[in-house]
């Protein structure tokens, strides 16, 4: 096993920047994604108090950050796998994953940016940089997948 040689392949390299984004959306909306006001000390979603919003860039971040690590354990494993049949569902379900999680990524992006639009500005005080940060590594995470 080679492991510059390994990381320079194209797919191991998609998914660790997959990985990254996925990180980078799920990390900025659990550490920032939610605050509260000095009069209501309750925590909401800064994306137009939508909790639905919050919810859906940390679960699909969450997710897909998990689907890479799996995917990343099956290309190492892959060259040891001698059934065709088996890498064939391998590869399917890998291209399966890959249109679907890209399909999400860009469900999402379009939810957080709508949702983005419609906040009061007097409703962040902190975590405008995180909110615009998930936007844009969700928006990254279209291509990447």
């Amino acid at each position: 096993f080679q492991l510059v040689r390994f990381v320079q392949q194209p797919q191991v390299l998609a998914r660790i920047v997959s990985a990254v984004f996925a990180l980078i959306v799920f990390a900025c909306l659990v550490g920032d994604g939610y605050t509260s006001q000095s009069e209501h000390p309750e925590l909401y979603c800064i994306f137009n108090r939508n909790e639905d919003a919050c919810r859906y860039g940390i679960g699909i971040g969450v997710l897909a950050f998990l689907a890479c690590i799996f995917f990343f354990m099956v290309d190492v494993y892959f060259p040891q796998i001698s059934n065709t049949t088996d890498r064939k569902y391998l590869v399917l379900a890998d291209l399966g994953f890959s249109g679907v999680w890209t399909f999400l990524w860009f469900i999402g992006f379009c939810f957080l940016t709508n949702q983005w639009s419609w906040t009061r500005p007097g409703d962040v005080y902190i975590g405008a940089d995180s909110a615009r940060a998930a936007i844009t590594f969700s928006f990254f995470s279209i291509f990447s997948w």
